[in-house]
């Protein structure tokens, strides 16, 4: 019976690509502690490391026939999980960029919906709103703000003062600010944007 903590790495190799569980088990032993190290200095993540490991060799032992090591063994196991390592860090690059686009895609169509939803909802408030001003405060704010005209020309169009304008106006504003009051942030919202 073979002792295989006696052989070297190339003896070991040679086992291998020849069939050797006791070969592979060997290996395992000698290198798994200090591959699973390496790798966990560069990630951090315990089962990531593991996992990387493990597929390191899961990787040896179905390509035991066609290996190929220049240099020695453990030389190549240290490069096989430095390689690994490098591709786990790039999965996670595409997956951050991933859920970053998906967030971007998301929350602004969400937003942009519920804002749709709260602009109509802001729009039916204000008209209910206005609809309870004293008919010459709600004509003055009309005219002002949906037929766009100036204090001059609604204080003309009426036949009142532009000071009486100015104080319907306010009186007009107070109101609706009062019934208003839930969607002051999303108005500010919409004025910022």
């Amino acid at each position: 019976m073979t002792n295989y903590k006696k052989l070297s790495e190339t003896e070991l190799t040679e086992l291998l690509q020849q069939d050797s569980l006791g070969a592979f088990r060997e290996i395992y032993v000698r290198y798994w502690k200090a591959l699973y190290g390496e790798a966990y200095k560069r990630l951090k993540d315990k089962d990531q490391c593991e996992e990387i490991v493990q597929e390191l060799f899961a990787g040896l032992w179905n390509k035991r026939m066609a290996l190929q090591i220049d240099g020695t063994l453990g030389g190549y196991l240290y490069k096989s999980v430095g390689y690994r390592v490098i591709d786990q860090y790039r999965r996670e690059m595409v997956r951050a960029k991933h859920r970053e686009l998906f967030k971007a895609v998301y929350s602004e169509a969400d937003h942009s919906t519920e804002n749709a939803i709260m602009l109509k909802d802001l729009e039916h408030s204000i008209n209910l709103a206005v609809g309870q001003l004293p008919d010459k405060c709600r004509s003055v704010y009309e005219l002002s703000r949906v037929e766009h005209k100036t204090n001059k020309e609604i204080a003309e169009y009426l036949g009142i003062s532009e000071k009486t304008v100015e104080n319907h106006l306010t009186r007009a504003l107070k109101k609706l600010r009062v019934s208003l009051g839930n969607y002051y942030g999303l108005l500010l919202f919409l004025l910022i944007k």
